[in-house]
């Protein structure tokens, strides 16, 4: 990927960033930048983008996104309609790995600590009882002042390293590129195949987006995605049904060409493939939470 280098802004005061985001479409653009970002999702969901790795975000979902890792929140077309009663509520911290100083990571007190952030090169779901804990201490950041911000910070962050169930996303072979020429090609990719993943995208179309030949397309986008186009496709299209299949009960093989596969059998396959469990099991293990 070739992103955008973004500066996070801080308050004249702190030494690090932390905000509540009430509309869907703050940082929404594949970017990178050098602070650590925490973020909660209260209200929203949509698609997930962190390196190579493709998935949905919902409410409740916490995550950590380590320096220079490129990554972006696609919230879902319902939050951006005239009217819509849909809302995006994103509590988020941005922070550098040394902003408490050059040798606070080098106290042997802080190993865990050093260890989560270095894992977090790749990218965090943090799951379990420690991501409710970590939605808490972020609620009670955006609003406290002076050392407390610091206690609070270094409180989730000490959840998140005793953390056992932390799952990386991102693959550990992912190279970024940083080359802010390309940045307008990608995101162009990214927009259009959002936007018409159900139907069938012809080769022709997505390169004439790209403005580069067919050929060219499929060693373009595998060189800066380590997956081939068909690959992107199947993990949006995916991502949609696990969005169709908690949210409706429709039947499944309806469900599966809504979600842009021509035929059940594919639609089945790819499914386990990419979640380890068939389409009904998805949905009933949900069902069950």
């Amino acid at each position: 990927m070739r992103p955008q280098l973004l500066k996070v802004m801080k308050v004249p005061g702190h030494s690090f960033s932390a905000r509540r985001d009430l509309v869907p479409h703050i940082n929404n653009r594949w970017h990178y930048h050098a602070e650590i970002e925490l973020i909660h999702f209260k209200k929203g969901e949509g698609t997930q983008f962190i390196g190579d790795s493709i998935k949905r975000f919902k409410p409740g979902d916490v995550v950590m996104v380590g320096s220079n890792l490129p990554h972006c929140w696609k919230f879902d077309n319902i939050y951006f309609e005239e009217n819509t009663t849909a809302n995006a509520d994103v509590r988020v911290a941005h922070f550098t790995e040394n902003f408490w100083g050059e040798n606070f990571l080098s106290l042997p007190e802080n190993n865990n600590l050093k260890a989560v952030l270095e894992k977090a090169g790749r990218g965090l779901q943090i799951v379990g009882k420690p991501r409710q804990v970590v939605a808490e201490l972020l609620e009670q950041l955006i609003t406290s002042t002076g050392s407390k911000r610091i206690i609070l910070l270094m409180e989730a962050l000490s959840s998140i390293s005793g953390c056992k169930q932390l799952s990386s996303l991102s693959s550990i072979g992912f190279k970024p590129d940083f080359v802010d020429s390309e940045n307008e090609r990608i995101n162009a990719i990214y927009e259009y195949s959002l936007k018409n993943f159900k139907g069938k995208i012809q080769l022709q179309q997505i390169a004439e987006i790209a403005n580069i030949s067919p050929n060219s397309f499929c060693r373009y986008f595998k060189s800066r995605t380590r997956k081939t186009y068909s690959q992107f496709l199947i993990e949006l299209r995916v991502g949609h049904a696990c969005k169709l299949l908690i949210e409706n009960n429709q039947c499944i093989k309806r469900l599966c060409y809504e979600s842009g596969f021509n035929n059940f059998t594919s639609f089945h396959k790819y499914f386990k493939l990419i979640t380890g469990k068939s389409p009904l099991t998805y949905q009933k293990e949900f069902t069950a939470k």
